[in-house]
């Protein structure tokens, strides 16, 4: 009862300071107060730009100001920044004023504005890495005017799904980022796991993505799936603990600069007799990921199963086959065998600058 009636005291109290100070205005009438619109917008012709691991992307971004505003001051301040997997925190990209301009971090030499006009604050990306995959945000502020816009950057590419030598379900979330970096990845967006759906992918097992959920994509619903009678779909186990929860992880790469090879060998080998021969011919032995690019983006085709760099033994089939995966395109698994008495050939990797 008391709140409701110091609220009636205050709201009396208005009603008479507005009978002192305007004493004409009639009380059932209603004000309006506008405010003009946004003087200053930042648009983007395209909200996604798609690239490839070492290639070039423009991320558009052009602002449009009312014509009752100035030419663009001097103090008008453009800044790019990241936004995480997570959308929690947003990493420093660019940030330029006048003739001010500065570049952050990993972007360092690697990021400038176009600058076709005045008004472009497009920002060009050169030497694109898997990291730089995600959603950036532009934002320019003059004066007391100001306004963003996102744009994302989808890169070429393949995921893959991944576990390793220590089996399923083993890797907590920083294992996994680690284990997808040290085969030539890195750990896949759900966009890019829903493509990869889209496309067709049905794996069982549950994996890390980056936004530290753990999902898994199945075309095909059956029993141990999460059930026959369902739809397919993309099954969320949602947000895990990064530190305590344990499971396989999906990874993603693209292209790559080099040549990915079996190598031709008079015998079969053990694994660091493969480690050796690939380094006698001028390269090393190759990553999970590479071989991945190489079937996916360059149709790499061979009925021969070899060592990789993680102990694992693999084949990449473009062209299903009679005894090479007869029923889809596919890299084949052959597991993590016994590295000093089992014998295979080898995938090597040779980089260019």
């Amino acid at each position: 009862m008391i709140p409701v009636l110091i609220w009636a005291l205050v709201s009396l109290s208005a009603a008479q300071t507005l009978d002192v100070l305007y004493p004409e205005l009639e009380h059932s009438r209603t004000i309006y107060v506008t405010e003009n619109g946004p003087r200053l917008s930042v648009l983007s012709e395209q909200s996604k730009v798609v690239s490839r691991r070492g290639g070039n992307a423009t991320l558009p971004c052009r602002i449009q100001r009312d014509q009752s505003l100035s030419t663009p001051s001097r103090k008008m301040r453009i800044k790019w920044t990241k936004l995480t997997s997570d959308y929690l925190k947003e990493v420093d990209v660019f940030v330029a004023m006048d003739f001010h301009k500065r570049s952050y971090g990993s972007f360092h030499g690697r990021v400038h504005l176009q600058g076709s006009s005045p008004l472009d604050a497009s920002l060009v990306i050169t030497e694109l890495t898997l990291e730089d995959y995600g959603r950036y945000k532009c934002e320019v502020i003059d004066g007391l005017e100001d306004d963003t816009v996102v744009v994302s950057l989808d890169l070429e590419g393949v995921l893959f799904p991944y576990y390793p030598r220590l089996g399923r379900y083993n890797l907590n979330f920083y294992d996994a980022e680690r284990a997808c970096r040290e085969q030539d990845a890195i750990v896949a967006s759900f966009d890019q796991l829903y493509d990869a759906w889209r496309g067709g992918m049905d794996w069982c097992n549950a994996g890390w993505l980056s936004d530290g959920t753990v999902q898994y994509p199945i075309n095909a619903p059956r029993e141990p799936c999460g059930g026959r009678s369902t739809v397919p779909g993309i099954r969320n186990y949602g947000l895990r603990d990064k530190d305590k929860n344990h499971f396989d992880v999906f990874c993603f790469t693209s292209h790559y600069r080099g040549r990915f090879y079996y190598l031709i060998h008079p015998s079969k080998l053990t694994y660091d007799e493969a480690v050796t021969a690939c380094r006698k011919d001028g390269a090393q032995i190759a990553k999970v990921g590479q071989m991945y690019a190489a079937w996916k983006l360059l149709g790499y085709d061979r009925c021969d199963a070899g060592w990789l760099a993680d102990g694992s033994v693999r084949y990449p089939i473009a062209t299903p086959r009679r005894r090479c995966s007869p029923t889809e395109a596919a890299v084949r698994f052959n597991g993590f065998p016994d590295k000093k008495h089992k014998l295979y050939g080898a995938y090597c990797f040779k980089g260019h600058d």
